[in-house]
């Protein structure tokens, strides 16, 4: 026999290490413990098989003891412990199914123990209708509870991805559902804007939503708000967040990060150099700040897992970190963001700008197009891209992942105006809504067009100017101090617009603003400003009507 390698946790990272060591090296002798009772299953499956989107339970079982054993020849036990780890000894102990302890020896060893449910401690958090989601018993329960029970309200601890995700989830079951959000938006990670754009033209449809608030409370079948609000709730969710599994680690010396997570190199080494780390428990770097942080994401476990069995293997790959990639699909609305969101760049330190845009999804004269929002953020004199968000229907993916690649290659906003994306009809436009974007960001950046946000970044005795339609207007109202100027009768109009003081300009979604904009400059108006996205970012950024 070759080499022993032992693994502790299977799933994306364990189970991918675990396939590439044999892929490696054929003679290792390879040995992965599983706490749970599935060593290799879709975990971010989960809330669809929950909602009746997968019908196969077995269809997230991804591997078993048994494939494993039969593919690669890996003896996988579930069902069994790790307890302690000891480096300077190389080895584990570990309790079997029937609490019996023992040892086992390794030359190489790969945690990837991922994370644990943040439950926070709340009176009546440990009843029997609370629920968490991270592996396939937690969905057997939640199951089996609403089989069973045929409960008829729920409240959803937390509007992030995995909490949307089971909001619908329940809302498929026909759960009356109420969201719980402590930040001002779900959907932390995104900006304000675009997460209340999202909320806005899907959620508030199918879910009560609080935000800015906290349960205090867990009752038989209700929760209590901090403000002493009562709502009902035959079943609770908690997706208050996650905390690493580094307990064991700690305890056997391994070194842990800033951040909380297991300290690694980019050969996801911890300092002791026969024992790696991988998965959701790591603090990464992130590629764009170059801070350490922690992104429990599938697939930066992945990569990670793959990059730990070439280097323990004898081969040489660096994990370069990771940007954060990561999308939701809510109904037939989608939301995702890559990179840094406005906020985080100007935690950051970054002298970031953005701008945002709309459009459709493919040709608009072919049948079934969506509208796509696109955020950006940039480097104000530069135009690196930082980060982008995509919200919309169908073509968010595409959208998200061809930003996503710009921002690994430390491509600009100039490159987006020329990058050669597929068209046909049914695909996209001849301007893609990433060329659009491009478009735009490069205006700004170059100076060409300023762009206002918020209500109070007016500039002073500035004169704002709604070009929509009278129909328009009518449906939204008007955003408070503006002035009615529809785009067609602009020109015919322009003596009404004093050019000694600034004028900014707004559509619905920017690109009628623009052409006012436009047409202005072109008569000899110098300070000239669009509202980026138009009446709709200016409502989602609080934006007061009249």
């Amino acid at each position: 026999m070759g080499k022993k390698y032992v693994i502790i946790g299977g799933v994306a990272g364990g189970a991918t290490a675990a396939a590439k060591i044999r892929r490696e090296d054929e003679k290792a002798e390879i040995v992965v413990f599983e706490r749970g009772p599935y060593v290799s299953f879709a975990n971010c499956g989960l809330p669809y098989y929950i909602g009746g989107d997968i019908k196969n339970r077995d269809d997230l079982l991804l591997m078993t003891p048994d494939s494993f054993w039969e593919k690669y020849r890996i003896q996988v036990h579930t069902q069994h412990e790790v307890l302690t780890i000891a480096p300077e000894k190389n080895k584990i102990k570990i309790k079997d199914p029937q609490g019996k302890e023992f040892a086992e020896s390794y030359d190489t060893l790969i945690l990837s123990q991922g994370a644990q449910p943040f439950l926070p401690p709340l009176p009546g958090i440990e009843m029997n209708h609370v629920m968490s989601l991270r592996n396939v018993p937690d969905m057997d329960r939640i199951t089996q509870f609403i089989s069973t029970k045929k409960p008829k309200t729920a409240v959803v601890v937390g509007g992030g991805f995995i909490g949307l995700e089971m909001a619908e989830a329940f809302h498929h079951c026909d759960i009356d559902v109420t969201v719980v959000e402590l930040m001002p938006h779900v959907l932390p990670p995104l900006d304000q804007d675009m997460a209340l754009l999202f909320t806005e033209t899907i959620l508030r449809n199918r879910f009560n939503i609080i935000t800015n608030t906290a349960v205090a409370e867990i009752k038989n079948n209700s929760v209590i708000l901090k403000d002493g609000t009562e709502i009902a709730a035959d079943i609770v969710l908690v997706s208050a967040g996650v905390k690493p599994e580094i307990e064991m680690a700690k305890a056997a010396g391994i070194t842990l990060g800033e951040s909380g997570g297991i300290k690694v190199n980019g050969q996801m080494q911890t300092n002791y150099p026969n024992v790696y780390a991988v998965g959701d428990a790591v603090e990464i770097k992130n590629r764009i700040t170059n801070q350490l942080t922690r992104i429990p994401l599938a697939g930066p476990a992945n990569r990670q897992g793959r990059i730990a069995a070439i280097n323990a293997t004898g081969g040489n790959a660096t994990y370069k970190g990771s940007i954060g990639t990561a999308i939701v699909k809510v109904f037939e609305q989608n939301a995702g963001m890559t990179g840094l969101s406005e906020k985080a760049a100007t935690k950051a330190g970054l002298d970031a700008i953005t701008s945002m845009t709309s459009g459709p999804n493919h040709a608009g004269y072919y049948p079934g197009a969506k509208t796509v929002i696109t955020k950006l953020v940039y480097e104000n004199k530069s135009g690196q891209l930082l980060g982008a968000q995509v919200i919309g229907g169908s073509g968010v993916d595409k959208r998200l992942d061809v930003l996503a690649t710009a921002i690994h290659a430390k491509m600009t906003v100039h490159d987006l105006e020329e990058i050669d994306l597929a068209y046909a009809p049914p695909f996209g436009s001849a301007n893609d809504p990433v060329n659009i974007a491009g478009f735009v960001a490069t205006h700004i950046v170059k100076g060409e067009v300023k762009d206002v946000q918020k209500q109070e970044d007016m500039p002073k005795e500035a004169q704002l100017i709604d070009v929509r339609n009278a129909s328009e207007i009518e449906t939204t109202g008007i955003l408070k101090g503006a002035i009615h100027i529809p785009l067609p009768q602009l020109r015919e109009n322009i003596s009404s617009i004093s050019p000694d003081k600034p004028v900014v300009f707004y559509c619905a979604k920017g690109l009628r603003g623009y052409l006012a904009l436009r047409i202005l400059k072109g008569n000899g108006f110098e300070d000239v400003t669009n509202i980026s996205g138009g009446f709709t970012r200016a409502i989602a950024n609080g934006w007061e009507l009249e």
